[in-house]
């Protein structure tokens, strides 16, 4: 299989190249000298247009020619980084930084209490459990030791509502793909259960512990890592049962697309079934009640109009957050004894902020909103009174407030450019939060500052930007710039906290952070400026972030360098083909670059509900007109351009970025190198272990410290 010749295959070239390009403190004056990439007579002619694709050969993961290609194109890009002499120094202080205690927010169920933990360097985080908050944690569960190099992450633990039982998901190098096991809390060990083809999903235990509903689709006949994914089942798995006796629940043999969401009622009384169609953010939701004889599947919310998100009910009535007549968020109540819409009573209205999330502890909603892009946390009882306002250390993100209906305690973090992710408990009933747990990192939180600004883009809309650097930067033009943006699937970017864009700031760096349309931090509105035929607003807007920096003397072209991941790189990779001249380094990261075949590999067909469908006449002219790959112009110079993938990437296949690269290397017109990043045994970015995350951070600074003609010299020593 593929993946496997890549590994032997890159490991010895990685070696080779260790041992024949490391020249020294000084680059090298010879030019890149990439490999030759075969073209194919490869056309299709989509709606009267005739597209050349000449890479098309590079779709074929499993073929040797592939896995030779991908040696080839590693030899060059290590040998490119081994000749950087800060590339060592850039990856011991990453480490350095790195190495500190990182906790996941504790939660509580049946009398005990769960959470993760990182000691500091571990690949993966650890699942304790403890009987009291103050009591000594046991090792519930530690994914290193499934497997020699870490690649074996969790991805999803359950515990069932007595505390008793873990069900649990394992996925393998980086896959979607997950196995769900259980695991007895009491003991440590493992039942017999083993359940397979698992993508997309959690899963909820019933009240009497005895299973758990979750959803699955059939066993690939072709490539697990290509073949596209449909019809999403849901599933009742009783446990001590072999996966094959499952119970089918709900599936639609009609509908491919739809995929299902099955969680049970706090009060185990109803299955809640959340019908979603691609990464659309509109939703339908059935419900069975559990006690009922017939096993009736009830189509509450049917017309596809909305988000809905279950909260909590209480009886018959049921909770809900919405978009639906509020852009930017409100809760409602349905009372299932008379849904007619006449009928529904809100609870919450909508704000001028963005209503992110709702969670109900102690009979009260706990809010979470964004204002600006960063967070504010309000409390309302359950009639819709505000109650409180949670302060929060400043500026910044928290998440969290999970429990139960009448938890009179619970969880949150927060996170700031300048704070680590810091554990609060939050005492429900009087409002007060008390420190739980405080990383300690080395370093100064009072050398850095951040501000947020905000910029026109091209149509005159005004987008906020955050700004980070360290205290006393000189405004003369000269400052290496780290420009990320994201702007897709109504996901919003927030103040967080990351060892590694301290290294990038204690080289000098300016790291910014822009929060462009596509993206959700002003709701719906903000979203749908920035999808379909809209989505060149995006990139129009990331521009005008890149325009004002340069204007306000923070950088310049030749300094600033933009980066993005999945959607990302779809952003980076656009921005590179529209405004080539604009950038001095460009990093797509798992991008999907190819716009006119995304939708033929696995989960890419469940994009259109933001790119459009390349089968649509209308959609296609929008989608070729910014696809990265089919812009790219012959004779032109682009900028420094490393591209990352992985090999086991099953969302963002690496095709996409072997053929935007190959592209690129052809066309590229200067010296300016065009290099592709291929890691083995990882995938889209979950659960990457922690020295593949610190290898590549540190190669992408190395060669941004090379191209951007860098001093990294202010660099602290490692360890």
């Amino acid at each position: 299989m593929y993946a496997r010749k890549v590994i032997v295959i890159s490991l010895v070239c990685s070696a080779a190249v260790s041992l024949g390009y490391a020249q020294g403190p000084q680059y090298p004056d010879r030019p890149l000298v990439y490999p030759k990439t075969k073209t194919v007579t490869q056309v299709d002619e989509l709606h009267g247009v005739k597209v050349a694709d000449p890479y098309r050969w590079l779709e074929d993961l499993d073929s040797d020619e592939t896995a030779t290609w991908v040696a080839a194109q590693n030899e060059v890009t290590f040998g490119y980084l081994e000749e950087i002499p800060a590339r060592q120094k850039i990856n011991q202080r990453i480490t350095k930084l790195y190495n500190y205690e990182k906790y996941g927010t504790p939660y509580r169920e049946g009398g005990r209490y769960f959470y993760s933990k990182n000691d500091g360097l571990q690949a993966q985080y650890v699942f304790y459990v403890t009987e009291a908050l103050d009591g000594e944690p046991r090792v519930l569960l530690d994914p290193n030791k499934l497997s020699e190099d870490g690649t074996i992450a969790l991805a999803g633990r359950y515990i069932s509502h007595d505390g008793k039982l873990l069900a649990y998901g394992l996925s393998n190098a980086g896959s979607d793909w997950v196995e769900f096991k259980v695991r007895d809390v009491d003991t440590g060990a493992d039942l017999d259960d083993h359940l397979k083809w698992i993508k997309f999903s959690g899963a909820s235990w019933t009240k009497d512990n005895q299973g758990f509903y979750y959803s699955r689709f059939d066993e690939p006949q072709g490539d697990a890592l290509e073949e596209t994914n449909y019809y999403q089942k849901l599933c009742y798995h009783r446990l001590g049962t072999p996966q094959a006796e499952d119970r089918l629940v709900y599936h639609r043999p009609d509908q491919k697309e739809w995929g299902f969401g099955g969680a049970v009622t706090e009060d185990g009384r109803y299955l809640i079934i959340s019908i979603s169609q691609g990464t659309e953010r509109k939703n339908r939701v059935y419900y069975q009640d559990l006690q009922a004889a017939d096993g009736q599947t009830i189509e509450l919310l049917d017309d596809f109009d909305a988000q809905y998100v279950f909260l909590d009910n209480d009886g018959p009535v049921f909770w809900f957050f919405t978009d639906l007549d509020a852009p930017r968020g409100r809760v409602i109540a349905i009372d299932t004894r008379k849904p007619e819409r006449e009928h529904w009573v809100e609870i919450i209205p909508e704000a001028e902020e963005t209503l992110e999330g709702v969670n109900v502890v102690n009979d009260m909603f706990v809010t979470s909103y964004l204002k600006d892009a960063h967070t504010l946390i309000r409390i309302f009882n359950l009639h819709g009174k505000h109650v409180r306002e949670v302060a929060l250390p400043g500026v910044g993100s928290a998440s969290g407030f999970r429990g139960k209906r009448k938890d009179t305690e619970t969880f949150y973090n927060y996170t700031s450019f300048n704070m680590p992710r810091t554990i609060y408990r939050y005492d429900m009933s009087t409002g007060q939060s008390t420190l739980f747990r405080r990383p300690k990192v080395d370093f100064d939180p009072d050398l850095y500052e951040t501000k947020q600004v905000f910029y026109k883009s091209k149509d005159g809309t005004r987008v906020p930007m955050f700004i980070t650097h360290k205290k006393g930067l000189k405004l003369d033009g000269n400052n290496p710039t780290f420009l990320y943006g994201y702007g897709g699937f109504n996901i919003s970017l927030t103040p967080y906290f990351s060892t590694a864009r301290l290294v990038w700031m204690e080289m000098g760096g300016v790291y910014v952070l822009a929060n462009i349309r596509g993206g959700g931090e002003y709701g719906k509105a903000w979203h749908d400026a920035g999808r379909l035929h809209n989505k060149q607003n995006s990139f129009d807007d990331f521009i005008a972030a890149a325009q004002w920096l340069i204007a306000n003397k923070y950088t310049r072209p030749e300094k600033l360098a933009i980066v993005g991941g999945s959607n990302g790189g779809t952003l980076v990779g656009a921005c590179i083909t529209q405004r080539p001249e604009l950038f001095g380094a460009c990093l797509p990261e798992v991008g999907v670059l190819d716009m006119l075949r995304f939708h033929k590999f696995t989960i890419g067909w469940a994009w259109t509900s933001d790119f459009g469908s390349p089968d649509d006449p209308e959609d296609f002219k929008v989608i070729y007109a910014y696809s990265p790959l089919h812009n790219i112009k012959p004779g032109t110079c682009y900028p420094a351009t490393m591209a990352t993938t992985a090999d086991h990437d099953d969302r963002v296949v690496p095709a996409h970025s072997f053929k935007f690269i190959s592209a690129l290397q052809a066309a590229q017109a200067c010296d300016n190198p065009v290099l592709i990043r291929i890691e083995t045994k990882a995938g889209h970015g979950g659960g990457k272990p922690t020295q593949k995350i610190i290898e590549e951070i540190s190669d992408e600074y190395a060669f941004l410290v090379r191209v951007l003609k860098m001093d990294a010299s202010a660099l602290r020593k490692g360890p």
